[in-house]
């Protein structure tokens, strides 16, 4: 099957969207081809529909598990070949999977940038006849290949693997600096660029300044049927508003990395029927999930750069219909939002600290340490020093690009634990076993939300107010978790090791890397700055602010989101004061009312009262209570 439009029509369309002919196309005339389209543009059938066109097989570098799985799946529901090497396999099953490949009439291998460093993998992928290689969601290679996922950056080897082979790379979301990073970093030569705008005219983008977030984020569901994603930071915090939405009427599931992969499944497929109206979660979820028909996104807790945000933000309205995208933000969120990203920063004179007593912590002599291993404890080595530890892995990690040292293992920050039984049985338990009240019920004391999911615990915390040494409490954990009271994943003495890859020469070893820290600080410093300055900035259009960000220039504003809403509402609300005071002393003359209450009552803006309550209150009309109720003052 060659011909392109019978292909799509397998798919299910009968004609192409904008830009993807154009794609699709340079794709078949042998052009590496770079894609630039917003999320819902049809970044999947550019390189699925040439692949399949095409002798071969077609290999997709993919971020995500999830986003490789569902590809798989839908291609062979299609009656396509396709394969993912998600997941852990043994050697014997990895080489009889790649010899699939290479002998099946395979037309997709998806794999992650980890995986392709495998040897195994690499002399496989070297005897398939390959006919593209696309490299998916192809900002990662700039955002993430400096950070925690350098396998990307080594993605170009396959360039001496298949010569040949024509390569693809696609984004929602990139920057002109981004864009720019990644051509040079997957060595892209003489692309085509194929760029649609980034704008989406149905989806109204506002920012809401609101201090009680659980009770306005109820109102905003209220007030906007149809599904719904709410992202989080977190898991804990998750599942605690996911709890709080059903208590009050919303029907919604927490979905997070700790998530059990059978209960993912099942809460993602309910939540695309339509069982499950909210599904809250941390920033992975929606990558590569087909629902047309998500009504309105919600940022609970503020993104870290608006590349996430606006690929989260568009996995609304992707049926073209009117759509929100809405983040809730309160003055401690911007603050929190610099705390948490910004502060945590390495510096070069952080990275150099981190360094010097790395070697100290060994006793590594000056000159020496080259090609030596060590087992490593990362929270042990945090407390010796005084260090945070996300600011210190983040250094570590850094180090680790470098090449100064080598990270082995994914290493364990803290022991975790859950109690599994209710709270009767544990009681009936300690009542038998008493040894072990002493600590259980610190732990209560000390982890409130023990019963409810997994919680990091501090052994030498806990060792503070027992009186009991690490050591004791971490038997007295085993003994519970055996007897399925609790369960426990307690960090091991070495969870990780370091091989350092130079001799030791302290400030002169990090120097020649100064300029690369400083810029990638910068780099990482004004991504965070930029959503402040988009929550913030209320004169500019929030689609205009988008646009401008990915280099775009619009002709007019947007007239939906927030910023337009409001200035709407200012100019065709300057005559009504009289009618919103004459509002307020009516609703106040039987009872006293908070101003949540006054506000529900009403069909003004919630704004335009609360500014006419100040005023009224300024000049005496109302009073409020100990409670902080409004009264109306009786005049004389």
């Amino acid at each position: 099957m060659d011909d392109p439009i019978k292909i799509l029509q397998l798919f299910g369309h009968e004609s192409f969207r904008p830009a993807q002919e154009e794609i699709i196309t340079a794709a078949l005339e042998g052009k590496n081809t770079v894609a630039l389209l917003p999320t819902g543009g049809g970044k999947s059938l550019c390189f699925q529909i040439p692949a399949i066109a095409k002798e071969g097989i077609c290999i997709v570098v993919s971020p995500l598990i999830a986003l490789m799985q569902d590809q798989v799946n839908n291609l062979k529901l299609k009656g396509f070949k396709a394969m993912s090497l998600a997941g852990r396999f043994s050697f014997n099953e990895l080489d009889i999977l790649l010899d699939n490949c290479i002998h099946g009439n395979y037309k997709f291998l998806y794999i992650s940038p980890e995986r392709l460093q495998n040897d195994l993998v690499k002399a496989r992928i070297a005897r398939m006849n390959v006919n593209f290689i696309v490299v998916d969601e192809a900002h990662c290679v700039s955002q993430w290949g400096h950070d925690f996922r350098p396998a990307y950056l080594k993605i170009p080897m396959l360039k001496e693997i298949q010569p040949d082979a024509v390569w693809m790379a696609l984004t929602a979301t990139a920057t002109p600096q981004v864009l720019k990073d990644m051509l040079k970093l997957l060595e892209i030569d003489e692309p085509k660029l194929v760029q649609k705008s980034f704008e989406r005219k149905n989806i109204s983008f506002q920012v809401l300044e609101k201090e009680d977030k659980f009770h306005n984020l109820l109102k905003v569901l209220e007030k906007n049927p149809g599904s719904s994603i709410i992202y989080m930071r977190n898991r804990r915090e998750s599942m605690e508003l996911a709890r709080y939405l059903n208590e009050h009427g919303e029907r919604a599931e927490a979905y997070h990395g700790g998530t059990a992969n059978e209960e993912r499944k099942l809460l993602l497929q309910q939540w695309l029927e339509g069982k499950i109206r909210s599904i809250v979660a941390t920033s992975a979820f929606g990558m590569g999930i087909d629902k047309p028909d998500v009504r309105t996104i919600i940022h609970y807790h503020l993104p870290e750069s608006l590349e996430s945000y606006y690929q989260e933000a568009g996995r609304a309205g992707r049926d073209g219909k009117a759509s929100k995208a809405i983040i809730l933000c309160g003055k401690p969120d911007l603050e929190r939002v610099k705390t948490q990203f910004i502060s945590v920063l390495p510096t070069l004179k952080f990275t150099k600290k981190v360094y010097r007593k790395l070697q100290s912590y060994f006793g590594i002599a000056y000159g020496e340490g080259e090609n030596s291993l060590h087992d490593f404890n990362f929270y042990d080595f945090c407390q010796s020093y005084g260090f945070n530890m996300t600011k210190t892995h983040k250094t570590l990690e850094l180090l680790d690009r470098m090449g100064v040292i080598s990270l082995g293992k994914q290493y364990q920050k803290k022991s975790t634990m859950q109690i599994v039984v209710s709270s009767t049985q544990l009681l009936f338990y300690l009542d038998e076993n008493i040894k072990y009240e002493n600590l259980v019920k610190t732990i209560l004391r000390t982890y409130p939300g023990v019963f409810d999911y997994e919680i990091e615990i501090d052994l030498g915390l806990l060792a503070s107010k027992t009186k009991l040494s690490e050591k004791e409490i971490a038997k007295l954990l085993e003994e519970l978790q055996n007897e399925n009271i609790i369960s426990l994943l307690l960090a091991k003495k070495y969870d990780a090791s370091i091989l350092f890859l130079v001799p030791r020469e302290d400030d002169l070893t990090i120097n020649p890397f100064a300029k690369y820290i400083a810029e990638q600080y910068v780099q990482k410093q004004q991504r965070v700055l930029s959503v402040v300055d988009y929550v913030t900035d209320t004169k500019t259009c929030k689609n205009t602010k988008l646009l401008a960000y990915f280099g775009e220039t619009t002709p007019e504003d947007c007239g939906i989101c927030s910023v337009c809403i409001e200035r709407k509402r200012r100019k065709s609300t300057k005559k009504k004061p009289k009618s919103i005071r004459k509002y307020i002393v009516e609703v106040l003359e039987n009872e006293n009312l908070h101003s949540n209450q006054i506000i529900e009552k009403s069909d003004f803006h919630s704004e335009e009262i609360l500014e006419t309550l100040r005023d009224m209150l300024a000049h005496g009309f109302v009073g409020l209570t100990a409670s902080n109720e409004y009264y109306l003052k009786k005049r004389t």
